[in-house]
């Protein structure tokens, strides 16, 4: 499943490439992929034609486009997008008119633009951007774009949801937050869909609360992975990131989380942070096809892995210090956990 560099990856390339363009149509497929948009097709369909891509948000592993009516007022609600298990957000930019250009290029990029990629669900198509006052180039954003979700395994979908305001505790609320228009006016940023709104904030979010994730990790005997993977606790981490922050931290991951020490909490919180922040410099971690970012390119991050997926292969860590310890695969909630048995052992059981 894409975690949050993967989905925050694709949330980037929407920010570059589709933002300010209009929906001048929306093709559904495959009504499956629009199952949580409970009013259906139809509505959905008439519900973004005419409104414009206005910004682009994310937290944990969804991200939401805000929208602009036709007069350029925000929207009462968000385009929310879910990757699921295979889930794709991919931009096709309508080529030019060829003009100077070597026409077989031009007939390659005009059959790419066409071609409907198999697995697609939603098509959304967008009209020019409006100009900018630092594009330079010509027919830059100008050209027609389309935006297609495409899922192999349907466990991902497109909704519509309610904007309702999330202003961070950290924040005061009689006064203005930067970028607000009225007095008492909620900022765009800090309206989040509803049905996002019950996630919790991820570690890359300035107003993640390491104290409140403490507090819950000291109100539960779970086992640690299993509350780094609730995502209302703490967002964003998925089965392969949570494997390597525990890897890093030298935690087993059935360590009750009440049990660790305020230092441990304090590592294991900077290992996810830092992890994340490793894989969204390399794109995010692709092992197949299926994650890839706005444009199709895959992310690397997979090459830098210590624990996740190399069952059998010498723990790193413990080879610089001359120790030969193999990583083991394990099985986990109907998944499985990749660790070091020397470096990340069993807690004692009571």
């Amino acid at each position: 499943m894409p975690e949050l560099p993967e989905v925050e990856t694709v949330r980037a390339g929407l920010a570059d490439h589709s933002l300010g363009r209009p929906v001048q149509a929306v093709r559904v497929l495959d009504a499956r992929s629009l199952r949580r948009h409970l009013p259906g097709p139809a509505h959905f369909e008439a519900a973004l034609t005419g409104r414009a891509l206005r910004g682009a948000y994310r937290r944990g592993k969804y991200l939401w486009l805000t929208l602009s009516e036709p007069d350029g007022a925000l929207a009462d609600e968000a385009l929310v997008v879910h990757l699921g298990m295979s889930g794709q957000l991919l931009v096709r930019d309508e080529p030019g008119d060829g003009s100077g250009s070597d026409s077989g290029n031009d007939s390659e990029a005009r059959a790419a633009f066409d071609e409907q990629p198999r697995h697609l669900r939603v098509a959304l198509e967008l009209g020019p951007a409006e100009a900018r006052p630092e594009e330079t180039s010509e027919g830059e954003g100008r050209a027609r774009q389309r935006l297609l979700f495409v899922d192999q395994r349907i466990f991902g979908g497109m909704f519509l949801s309610p904007l309702v305001p999330d202003v961070p505790a950290a924040v005061a609320t009689n006064k203005a937050a930067p970028g607000e228009k009225a007095p008492g006016e909620v900022p765009e940023h800090f309206l989040v869909p509803e049905a996002v709104k019950h996630i919790a904030r991820d570690p890359l979010d300035e107003f993640f609360d390491p104290a409140a994730v403490r507090r819950k990790f000291l109100r539960t005997s779970s086992g640690i992975k299993k509350v780094l993977l609730d995502q209302s606790v703490i967002s964003g981490v998925g089965n392969i990131y949570a494997d390597e922050a525990l890897w890093r931290a030298r935690l087993h991951y059935a360590k009750p989380a009440r049990a660790l020490s305020a230092a441990q909490t304090r590592d294991l919180l900077e290992a996810v942070t830092q992890v994340l922040r490793e894989s969204l410099a390399a794109g995010g971690t692709s092992f197949d096809a299926l994650y890839v970012n706005v444009l199709g390119e895959s992310g690397y991050f997979e090459r830098s892995l210590n624990a996740y997926g190399r069952a059998g292969e010498p723990c790193h860590r413990c080879a610089e210090a001359g120790r030969t310890s193999l990583i083991v695969r394990e099985p986990f909630q109907n998944r499985s956990s990749y660790r070091c048995p020397h470096c990340q052992r069993a807690p004692r059981s009571r």
